[in-house]
């Protein structure tokens, strides 16, 4: 929940529930005490309110999101599972077509390496790729760059 006028008051905000990151508030909520998950987010969510309230503090409604299992944070989704890659930037790395210059090349790696933190040794599968980019290095497009490029949809 993005807040407008936020300034050290929205770190004070309860930290169980509403951790905040520069002026963005995450409610998160789990079933607590035979009460529901819905319940405690309604629960939570009242609370937060009245603390804006209390302190003069507004939510730029266009940019909420409420009661979502997943939202989008920082170029992922964030839920109860866990962090996963953007599933769109996922779909146009699988369709991203062989690069068959430098400059096409330094296109796709720069989306890659985006979702890199996802791909256990990142850095040394793509190498073969990574070594195209070197000065003076000449284009050569081997079975190792396509393994590695194939390797990374």
């Amino acid at each position: 929940m993005p807040l407008r006028r936020s300034t050290g008051v929205s770190r004070t905000l309860v930290r169980d529930f509403a951790p905040s990151y520069f002026d963005n508030v995450f409610i998160h909520s789990r079933a607590v005490d035979g009460k529901s998950e819905v319940e405690m987010h309604k629960e939570h969510l009242r609370r937060l309110f009245a603390l804006m309230h209390k302190h003069k503090l507004y939510a730029n409604l266009k940019k909420c999101i409420f009661g979502a299992s997943e939202i989008p944070v920082l170029r992922c989704l964030v839920g109860k599972n866990g962090v996963r890659p953007d599933p769109g930037k996922v779909r146009v790395i699988n369709e991203w077509p062989t690069p068959s210059n430098v400059k096409e090349l330094r296109q796709f790696l720069g989306l890659a390496t985006d979702l890199g933190k996802y791909v256990s040794n990142y850095a040394g599968k793509i190498r073969p790729l990574s070594q195209l980019l070197k000065k003076d290095a000449a284009w050569v497009w081997t079975a190792d760059c396509q393994q590695a490029f194939a390797g990374l949809d």
